[in-house]
This record gives structure tokens, C-alpha cells and sequence, in this order.
């Protein structure tokens, strides 16, 4: 399947790499089909990843591993909420987090109320509440990234 993006402008997407949505995201219902794409000139390594919407070529989120920056995140999901994914290993589960980037790049955060459930097994996904305050909607990562980066060079 090619699809003209707003991020990457013409991308190719097999269908073995389609993740399914069944309720949608938050905000979002009616969008259920999604790919997970980088910037091919930055390599695999970089931080922040896309969640490109099939059915609305010009929707992506930029998203990312909660643990890179959020080192002990282990929030308690309800059982039910997941049943619908089919999760038979705990080994097969991608954990991603929403990101916000303003203007402000030092006002960059990440939504740990809120992740994106994956059985990387079957590709079915859904994005889940955290009830709880351990966890806020707005986790400021802008310091957090630069460290990681100084880190690395």
C-alpha cells in the first residue's frame, strides 16, 4: 500500500506491518489503521517514531518508548482493556507513548496517562487510560533527550 504523508510525503506500507485499532485512538475513533514509521535519514535509532494513519494520510503522531525516558513506567492496565488484543506472551507487548512538541521544544512532553497497547504478535493495538495519578498526561522529556543525546555523541 502506498500513501501520501504529510511527515514523509510517498511511503510504501505492507500489510504485514499494519496495526489495527480496533476502538480507535482517544479522540480519533474512526481512525483504526495505522503503520509505525521513522525518518529514514535519521536511521532506526532515533527516539521518536510516527504512528501514521492509513485512513487519514495527513494524521501522524510522533510517538515513542516511555522507558527511554521514564525509566521505572510499568503502569497497571485492567485486564479488559486488553482482552481485546489476544495477549498470550508478555514479550510480544510494544508500549508507546504519545509525544507533544510546541513551539517551546524545551516544553516537549509525553502523555504516561495515556499508552498505546501493541501485541506485536497479531498487530491489534489499543490506546488505554492509566488510572492513576502516578502518571501525568504532561511528562516533560525536553531535559531528559538532550542528556541522551550529549550521552551518545
Amino acid at each position: 500500500m502506498k500513501i501520501e504523508t504529510r511527515v514523509f510525503g510517498v511511503i510504501e506500507i505492507d500489510d504485514s506491518k499494519i496495526i489495527h485499532f480496533p476502538g480507535g485512538i482517544i479522540g480519533f475513533p474512526e481512525m483504526t489503521d495505522f503503520a509505525l514509521v521513522h525518518d529514514e535519514e535519521k536511521g532506526k535509532d532515533v527516539p521518536i517514531r510516527w504512528l501514521q494513519s492509513l485512513q487519514e494520510a495527513q494524521f501522524a503522531m510522533p510517538v515513542m518508548d516511555p522507558l527511554l525516558v521514564a525509566k521505572d513506567y510499568n503502569p497497571e492496565v485492567e485486564d479488559e482493556l486488553l482482552n481485546p488484543l489476544a495477549i498470550t506472551d508478555s514479550q510480544e507487548v510494544l508500549v508507546l507513548v504519545t509525544v507533544s512538541v510546541p513551539k517551546d521544544l524545551t516544553a516537549m512532553s509525553v502523555n504516561l496517562q495515556a499508552p498505546l497497547i501493541i501485541n506485536a504478535q497479531n498487530r491489534k493495538a489499543a490506546q488505554v487510560i492509566v488510572n492513576t495519578d502516578i502518571y501525568p498526561v504532561k511528562y516533560y522529556i525536553y531535559d531528559i533527550l538532550q542528556k541522551m543525546k550529549k550521552e551518545g555523541e
